[in-house]
């Protein structure tokens, strides 16, 4: 994806070096923004091959709004070192997005009630129902959680807007590990709207990603650059079987025609 490089090289070219929580220090360029068109194939990267069954596992654990990572740990382990000893996380995106503690002010008591309400589920809803909404907002982000979690929400709101009958899908990521996230996120995010967008008959439009703090670990650098080097071959399509959300199970989906480069290893930053 010529999208996803061009992101690469702005940052290794532009980025301000800075240290972090983590000791490796980062390349870090400011509100960077990129652009894909879901419609042309699915955003899988082919300049190095991407772990799509566990992006899947994962995404499907989002959607089933868990808070703990004890079924998603059978199939990969990329939120093992964020959770306690017996599985549960203090930021389980899911439960935020099924699952969002809403506090509402009640006026004969003069206290908050607070109800959880199911994000997706609503979204899902709008589509179907007033696809001209501009109210189809999910956020990841309670202040409460996020100022004390141990590691807060990265991709922490997205939008979703519908032109011409095609779903598009607006991301903003407070923080983007260029390497290692943000390959992830761009399959990850393009994944739901295509769920949503076949539950609600609608067709693909655009994905796009602002990252407020996109950054490159300066271990990472040597195999960006190899990369770059490396010509984007033709884009995989994804094929997800005519079952409703509730009901979608890793067996629903297939990566057509995916041709990659061979993989390249990072370290992730922890």
């Amino acid at each position: 994806m010529r999208e996803y490089l061009d992101l690469v090289q702005r940052v290794l070219a532009g980025g301000v070096r800075k240290h972090n929580r983590t000791g490796i220090d980062t390349l870090s360029c400011f509100a960077e923004h990129y652009t894909v068109d879901l419609s042309a194939g699915f955003p899988l990267l082919t300049t190095k091959k991407v772990n799509f069954k566990s992006m899947l596992h994962e995404v499907l654990w989002y959607l089933s709004g868990e808070d703990h990572i004890r079924n998603l740990r059978r199939h990969t382990k990329i939120w093992d070192a964020w959770a306690d000893e017996n599985g549960n996380l203090d930021t389980a995106y899911g439960r935020y997005w099924r699952r969002f503690p809403s506090a509402r002010y009640n006026q004969a008591t003069g206290t908050y009630d607070v109800v959880e309400v199911d994000q997706i589920g609503r979204v899902l809803d709008l589509l179907k129902t007033d696809p001209n909404s501009r109210r189809m907002v999910v956020t990841a982000w309670e202040p409460g959680n996020a100022f004390d979690s141990k590691l807060p929400p990265c991709h922490f709101t997205f939008v979703f807007n519908v032109q011409d009958g095609n779903l598009n899908c607006h991301l903003t990521q407070r923080s983007g590990d260029i390497a290692l996230g943000i390959p992830f996120n761009l399959a990850a995010y393009s994944l739901l709207t295509q769920i949503l967008a076949q539950e609600a008959n609608l067709g693909l439009g655009r994905f796009s990603h602002t990252i407020v703090d996109a950054h490159i670990y300066v271990n990472h650098i040597d195999g960006l650059r190899e990369q770059l080097h490396r010509f984007p071959r033709p884009l995989p399509r994804l094929e997800i079987a005519r079952t409703p959300l509730e009901q979608l199970t890793f067996d629903d989906f297939a990566v057509v025609g995916y041709n990659p480069y061979d993989p390249i290893t990072f370290e992730v930053a922890v």
